[in-house]
Order: structure tokens, then sequence, then C-alpha cells
């Protein structure tokens, strides 16, 4: 009960800010707002048994929140991909789950226009990763090349996918969402057995940028105010390191990333 109130405060920040994040004269087009949050092992377990599938211990399975195109050709390109990674990285994949969405929710037409499809994915740790902390990096690995993979295929509605998050550990609820519709948009969050003992909580405010279901905050690991205008400059002073770069933790994997 305590860890469910630490969701519930999380979303109830989010519904008690005194700005919606409303943009624009269009008073349901937001920025983006979601929540951060621990993986709630016992609402997935029970999620996937009513699709008979036995999820691994806690920590052994990652979970995988992605944004996929309305497109069925372009979505289904998304998802095998994503696969075939999984695959080739020695991982084992234990199968989709659809996120139930409010969709009686009042939006924007512009919002509704741009919102994708969400689904889950989740992913077991395979044979050639031994604790943890490795397999937490594996799944950043297949994240990253996956990612790279479906922007070389050049699907129509490629720009559709995006994976908010893929963590052993973590999982981030957010979409193009006004401040008080967090809750209400995703009926997982409101479910007493998702529990947490953090809550990451945070409203997007556009400044150069449109606003988008991907840019909407938190981000995988941190939530963050203010710009970061030297993107260009820390490319070019990685791409003039790449030739040095070592890392006992990543290995070859570095290549890949």
């Amino acid at each position: 009960e305590k860890q469910h109130k630490i969701v519930k405060n999380g979303l109830d920040i989010l519904d008690n800010l005194e700005h919606r994040g409303a943009v624009g004269a269009d008073p349901l087009m937001g920025d983006g707002a979601g929540i951060l949050l621990q993986i709630p092992d016992v609402f997935f377990r029970d999620e996937l048994l009513k699709q008979g599938i036995s999820l691994p211990p806690a920590g052994e399975y990652g979970v995988g929140m992605i944004f996929l195109p309305k497109e069925e050709g372009s979505r289904l390109a998304c998802e095998k991909a994503i696969e075939r990674v999984i695959l080739e990285e020695g991982q084992r994949i234990i199968g989709w789950r659809s996120v139930p969405t409010n969709k009686k929710l009042p939006m924007s037409p512009r919002v509704e226009e741009k919102k994708p499809v969400i689904r889950q994915i989740f992913i077991g740790r395979g044979s050639n990763v031994f604790v943890q902390d490795a397999f937490e990096r594996k799944l950043f690995v297949i994240r990253k090349v996956s990612s790279s993979d479906i922007g070389k295929l050049g699907l129509k509605h490629g720009k559709e996918f995006y994976i908010s998050s893929l963590s052993s550990r973590t999982i981030v609820y957010k979409g193009l969402l006004l401040s008080d519709q967090v809750g209400s948009y995703y009926p997982d969050l409101t479910n007493k057995k998702f529990v947490s003992a953090l809550a990451l909580v945070h409203q997007r405010f556009s400044t150069n940028t449109f606003p988008e279901w991907s840019l909407a905050q938190p981000f995988r690991m941190i939530a963050h105010n203010g710009e970061i205008n030297t993107v260009r400059g820390n490319f070019n002073w990685l791409k003039a390191r790449e030739g040095v770069m070592a890392s006992p933790f990543f290995s070859e994997d570095l290549k890949k990333l």
C-alpha cells in the first residue's frame, strides 16, 4: 500500500501543477508530461499470465515501453526489427503487451493525430549475461542498435517509432499530454498492484522545439530543465575521440554504440 501511494503521489503532483502545460490557443494541446517508476513486478506478472506467459524472477527480464506507428506495415516492421536485434544479442523474447489507454480522454486533434500505438516488449536475460548490471547494459545496446536499424529502413512512418524506456529496473509512462492527463490516459497507473518505491515526474515546457510524443519528459533516467544547446559540438568532440574509446564493461559492443 505504501508503494502504491508513492505512484499516486506522483500523479497527484502532476494533477495539481499550477500550469497544466497547455501551449498556444489550444487548451488541450500540451508540451508533454510523464512519470518514471520502478518496474511493477507483481502487476506485470499478473498481466502476462492473462496471455499464458510466466515471467522470470524480477531483475531477470526487461520491459520496453515502445511508441509504434499506427500504420500496420510500418508497425510490424519496427516490431520485427526489435525482435531480430534481441535475438542477435543473445537475449530472449518473452512477449508483447498492448498498453491500455483511455480512448475517451478529450485530446487536441493534433495530439490525437500524432498519437502512437503503445506496446510493451518483455525481454528475458540470455545465457550470455550473468548479472543484472550486465543485462542492463545489453538492453541499452538493444535499444540503440534497434533504433538505428529502424532508422535505416526508411519507413514512411518510421519517425513515429520511439523507445521511451528499456530496462530491467525502471519504466517511463509519458506522452504528449497535459500534466493532469497522465493518470487518466494510462489505466495501468491507477491499478493498486502497480507499485514503486520511486516516482519521478516532470512536465515539459517547450522553447525552441515543437511538442512531440517522444520529447515528453521524464527521459529514460532523468528529468531536466534548461536547454542543451551544444549537441553538435558534443557530437564532434565524440567523433574526434572514437578511435581511442574503450570500455571494460561494453567491450566489443562499444563498436555498435
